[in-house]
């Protein structure tokens, strides 16, 4: 098997590869499905992420000239590499494709700069989640992804040692600021922030930039603080943000 970075000629293939692996691998109806691949992998949407190279990857697995697999990962600011995605055409798993695509994809990234590595997934894909646990990553916390209107919770793993929680005041209130689980900005990651120690309630997010409490997500995912104008950028494919 071949894996190289993918170009646009590769479009159609990861559409229907993706596809696939989402009826494969989620418990998710054909209308989620088909927002999902509209949102995530439109054909103009995947031509202006690979026309960004600087900080996004899409690497295809290619066997018998078919595009059998791929992955999708981001490298913020901040030296954290996220993988978002990773596809393996249901008929070709169980061939070491998924693992033969997270290395290589783990060492671009690193090569680029990542010096912790992230994967984010669909809290009901046993088979994804085992796949982090498997290689020795720790579940960091927990996220929501929108598709087709619905809220689906999602998995953060992470191969950093725990950072654990630290308690910061605002307003006279002890909250806590998660240092495992955040979201890239343009100037440096929105941590998210809890209520309570043990991570129960999300009061909103610390801007690491300046080191505030930032404005909590909007219900287009946008995060801005007001202080110093760090804005999340978005690791997701979807209509907000392309």
């Amino acid at each position: 098997m071949k894996i190289r970075e993918a170009v646009p000629s590769d479009r159609p293939a990861i559409r229907d590869v993706a596809r696939r692996s989402l009826e494969a691998s989620y418990s998710l109806g054909p209308k989620a499905i088909t927002s999902a691949i509209e949102e995530w992998y439109d054909e103009a949407r995947i031509e202006e992420v690979l026309d960004d190279d600087s900080n996004r990857l899409i690497l295809v697995g290619e066997q018998d000239g078919q595009v059998v697999g791929l992955s999708e990962s981001v490298l913020s600011g901040d030296s954290i590499g996220t993988i978002l995605w990773l596809h393996v055409d249901p008929a070709y798993r169980g061939e070491g494709i998924g693992s033969a695509l997270f290395d290589e994809t783990h060492g671009e990234l690193h090569d680029r700069g990542a010096e912790t590595l992230q994967g984010r997934v669909l809290a009901d894909n046993v088979e994804g989640n085992s796949f982090y646990e498997d290689r020795g990553f720790e579940r960091a916390g927990t996220g929501e992804v929108d598709i087709a209107g619905r809220t689906y919770v999602e998995n953060l793993y992470t191969d950093a040692d725990e950072l654990g929680r630290e308690p910061v005041t605002d307003d006279g209130r002890t909250v806590y600021v998660d240092h495992n689980n955040h979201e890239s900005g343009s100037m440096a990651p929105f941590h998210v922030v809890h209520v309570t120690e043990e991570g129960s309630d999300r009061y909103g997010y610390y801007c690491s930039n300046c080191e505030t409490l930032a404005n909590a997500m909007d219900s287009m995912g946008r995060i801005e603080c007001d202080n110093c104008g760090n804005v999340r950028k978005p690791m997701r494919w979807d209509a907000a943000y392309l």
